[in-house]
């Protein structure tokens, strides 16, 4: 996760190959002191960290950054007014500073808290006072560090630089590299996907309470009850700790459950007795046309390649059969905490599984909705939760 609004950073992360979560902090700059200008860009970073981690719900690897030029023992942060932009730029003309980033990067499984800065000489060209305020009036120094950028407008202001260049645009891809492998994370799986949970037992203890407890089970079972055929034989994948399975047995219906974690399954055998089994979702241990339902409750958004999935799906389920899956569940989270939609699309993307399912004979026919736990923001989200029904024989 990316724990700063920069969309400088955010571009450097994607062009490099990762794809964080970005999640603003809200921390208040303005009010923050160092004895130093490249402490203070560390201070900065720690407390943007620090503050996306205290509201998270499950485990994640945690970036704060935050930038501050040093001009003469002075730290210039955003200017955030054009008189002060102007000012500063005229003070820097000509001029050589020093751009420091400060890197937080926390590990919640690890329990891991790495701070760390690098700093850069920029040197600046000697500009006129016309080009200082063309600058100024595009808006673009009044929301950076230093009133500049080396890989925007600014640019073509900047002369030469003296260390890492990607640090002077927001994040030092190197430092980082180093600070993540220190948490046992390396560059090249950020290529493939976003580090997953551990389904130990520590996580399979406190799974429940992190994700909503028995009201959101009884809500999330409620959805998928008000979908599923009556009477039949209910599969559920990556059953977990069973809390949504037992809520269906409850509303009267058969469900087996499989899961890969066995610390997940020591909890969902209490719930669901003689009714789990450790098993892969993309290999299940199930003849052919024996289920009536597969429901999958925030499952697919973990996988890198959901289709095994659904053809497996598609392959254990009868005629007629339907399965049952929550959908778009980051997007979900993401609108409830007041921000746009992902670029980045993931395996539970309604998109994606209408397109993959249907090459496996399952056509999308019923959805509904459920909310889950009030965010940060205040608001619920509301998970969409879809049906789809094998209408291919054979």
């Amino acid at each position: 996760m990316l724990a700063s609004a920069s969309p400088a950073r955010l571009k450097t992360l994607r062009g490099a190959g990762v794809e964080p979560e970005v999640i603003v902090s809200g921390v208040d700059e303005d009010h923050v002191t160092a004895e130093s200008p490249g402490e203070l860009a560390r201070v900065l970073a720690t407390l943007k960290a620090r503050a996306v981690v205290a509201d998270l719900t499950e485990h994640a690897t945690v970036l704060g950054c935050d930038s501050v030029l040093e001009l003469d023992g002075e730290p210039f942060g955003k200017p955030g007014t054009p008189e002060i932009a102007r000012e500063r730029l005229r003070s820097m003309r000509g001029r050589t500073g020093v751009l420091h980033t400060g890197h937080c990067l926390i590990d919640t499984a690890s329990k891991q808290e790495l701070r760390e800065l690098e700093s850069t000489k920029v040197y600046f060209a000697d500009l006129t006072d016309e080009e200082i305020d063309a600058y100024v009036d595009t808006g673009e120094p009044l929301v950076v560090a230093g009133s500049f950028t080396v890989d925007g407008l600014g640019g073509p202001f900047v002369t030469a630089i003296e260390g890492d260049y990607h640090n002077v645009v927001g994040v030092s891809l190197p430092l980082l590299r180093r600070m993540l492998a220190e948490v046992g994370i390396t560059w090249p799986a950020l290529w493939k996907s976003s580090p997953r949970i551990s389904y130990d037992e520590t996580e399979a203890a406190r799974y429940d309470d992190t994700r909503g407890g028995a009201v959101r089970a009884q809500a999330a079972a409620d959805a998928v009850d008000s979908l599923l055929p009556k009477g039949g034989r209910v599969l559920e994948l990556a059953v977990g700790t069973g809390i949504v399975g037992a809520e269906l047995v409850a509303r009267g219906n058969l469900v087996h459950g499989v899961d890969l974690s066995t610390a997940m399954l020591r909890h969902a055998r209490i719930r669901l007795p003689g009714h789990v089994a450790a098993a892969n979702a993309a290999q299940l241990p199930i003849a052919d046309r024996r289920c009536d339902a597969v429901v999958a409750v925030w499952l697919l958004h973990l996988l890198d390649d959901s289709e095994p999935v659904i053809a497996e799906v598609a392959r254990v389920l009868r005629t007629d059969g339907v399965f049952i899956t929550t959908t778009e569940k980051s997007e979900a989270s993401r609108y409830a905490d007041g921000r746009g939609p992902n670029d980045w699309r993931s395996q539970d993307a309604l998109s994606h599984l209408v397109a993959t399912a249907a090459r496996h004979g399952l056509t999308l026919d019923a959805a509904t909705t459920f909310p889950g736990p009030p965010r940060t923001s205040g608001q619920s989200p509301l998970y969409p939760l879809v049906r789809f029904r094998r209408t291919v024989t054979g």
